[in-house]
C-alpha cells in the first residue's frame, strides 16, 4: 500500500489543543482511561471498524491514545490518487499521541514512530489504499500549565469503483499488522494482515 510521512510544524499548520473543549455538540472522550465511553462515540457507532481500531490503540497495554477522529466518503480524486484507477474513496483521520508525558514532548520519538510505521505498512499486501502520517504541534493542558508538544494525524484512504468497495478496502488497512512485532512503538498496531481478498 502507499504510505507517507511528513512534518507540519509551520505557523499556519494544524495544531491540537489537548484535551480539547466541547465544540458544537462534539466533545472529547478519554478512551484511554474510560474505555466504557467508546460506545458513546458517534463515529465508532457509525463505522464499527474505526471503533475497533480506537479500542486497540486506547487499550491499557498500548503506548498510544487518541484525541479526535472522523470518517467520510468522496468522489474527489486528486491527481496523485489517479494511480488507483478509482471513482470513489473512503477516508478517515485519527489524531494519535503518546500516553507517556515525556514522549509527548519529544519530536524525535514521534519521528521515529511515524517513519517506522510508514516503512512497515509499505510491506503490507497491495490493495488500493493509502496512509499518511502528519507530525504536528500540540498544546497539552493540565490544571496549572500548558506545555507544547507534538501529535500525529493518521489519514487513511481506501479506493474503489463505488463507495462500498472503497470502504471495504479502507477497512482492511485498519487491521494490517506490521510484520515485526518487536518494533518499538508498534506493539499495539491492529492485529494482522488480512488473508482475504480486497473486495
Amino acid at each position: 500500500m502507499e504510505a507517507d510521512f511528513a512534518v507540519e510544524l509551520g505557523a499556519d499548520d494544524e495544531t491540537l489543543e489537548f484535551p480539547w473543549a466541547e465544540d458544537g455538540g462534539l466533545r472529547y472522550y478519554d478512551l484511554k482511561r474510560q474505555p466504557e465511553l467508546l460506545p458513546k462515540l458517534e463515529e465508532a457507532r457509525r463505522v464499527p471498524e474505526l471503533g475497533g481500531f480506537l479500542g486497540v490503540i486506547n487499550s491499557s497495554s498500548s503506548i498510544l491514545e487518541t484525541a479526535k477522529c472522523d470518517t467520510w466518503s468522496s468522489t474527489e480524486i486528486n491527481p496523485e490518487e489517479e494511480i488507483f484507477g478509482a471513482a470513489h474513496k473512503f477516508c478517515s483521520y485519527v489524531d494519535i499521541l503518546f500516553s507517556a508525558g515525556t514522549c509527548r514532548y519529544c519530536l524525535a520519538e514521534y519521528e521515529q514512530f511515524a517513519k517506522r510505521v510508514t516503512q512497515l505498512l509499505k510491506r503490507a499486501p497491495e490493495i488500493p489504499a493509502a496512509a499518511e502520517f502528519l507530525l504536528r504541534r500540540a498544546f497539552y493542558h493540565s490544571a496549572d500549565e500548558m506545555q507544547e508538544g507534538f501529535y500525529i494525524t493518521l489519514y487513511l484512504f481506501g479506493y474503489g469503483d463505488d463507495e462500498p468497495q472503497a470502504r471495504r478496502r479502507w477497512a482492511l488497512r485498519w487491521w494490517a499488522r506490521p510484520p515485526d512485532r518487536r518494533a518499538r512503538g508498534l506493539r499495539q498496531w491492529p492485529r494482522r494482515f488480512p488473508d482475504r481478498g480486497d473486495g
